[in-house]
């Protein structure tokens, strides 16, 4: 049954503390993932947020085969929340059996069990710095009322965020994506010389970084950092 206006308001006035405080942001991100679990009657909803090698890793979720999101992304580098947090665009995907925009990732989350998305990219300072995102183990064409539900729980998320940055409390988790952005920018700068230095994309250059942390068991903002160090020496 298609969730109404109605619901959706009640289900942001249950949350409507969250906008002008800067308490536990791990708690007020839980609060945010079982609201929207619940609303949207999905089997499972996650928030992801970004780490220091700009992967998107699950900080609060509603069901542990999200957990499977998680992994096949980074695994693939393909799939709907990274293009939603890449393209700051909210991605839906209601088959993915059908699904050919990601060739690797689709019949992988078929497989255990994912078989519909959504997914809107969370705003911080102009970028973005993760993903709210919603499954279905059914093929589920996702409503207009459904994307702008998930955008609102999402700006929701993006406002405690900043609240917390902000904060001289931020706590583990906050602290934590201030590491993973102050990484951003070196890992930005390291995209751009390879784009430069091997005419590639932007998206291809970071699996480049991608592969090579891999194979050396290292971390890719190091591998970013031997990049700009290379480069400053030529």
């Amino acid at each position: 049954m298609p969730m109404s206006a109605h619901e959706v308001r009640q289900a942001l006035r249950d949350l409507g503390d969250l906008r002008y405080a800067a308490g536990d942001l791990d708690d007020a991100l839980r609060r945010i993932v079982q609201c929207t679990h619940e609303l949207f009657a999905v089997d499972g909803a996650s928030l992801m947020l970004i780490d220091p090698d700009q992967l998107l890793r699950n900080v609060a979720d509603s069901d542990e085969r999200v957990g499977h999101l998680e992994e096949l992304q980074i695994e693939h580098g393909e799939g709907p929340c990274i293009d939603a947090f890449d393209d700051k665009e909210l991605v839906h995907a209601a088959d993915l059996a059908a699904e050919k925009r990601w060739p690797s990732f689709s019949p992988a989350a078929v497989e255990r069990g994912l078989r519909a998305v959504l997914a809107s990219p969370i705003p911080y300072n102009q970028m973005a710095i993760g993903v709210v995102a919603v499954f279905s183990a059914t093929v589920r064409p996702w409503t207009p009322e459904g994307e702008l539900a998930l955008v609102a729980f999402t700006d929701l998320a993006a406002l405690t965020i900043a609240n917390t940055m902000q904060s001289e409390e931020r706590g583990e988790l906050a602290s934590q994506l201030q590491r993973a952005l102050d990484a951003r920018v070196l890992i930005e700068q390291a995209k751009g010389a390879l784009v430069a230095r091997d005419v590639v994309t932007a998206g291809e250059a970071f699996e480049q970084m991608r592969r090579r942390a891999r194979a050396e068991r290292r971390r890719v903002v190091e591998i970013a950092q031997e990049i700009m160090s290379d480069t400053g020496r030529t």
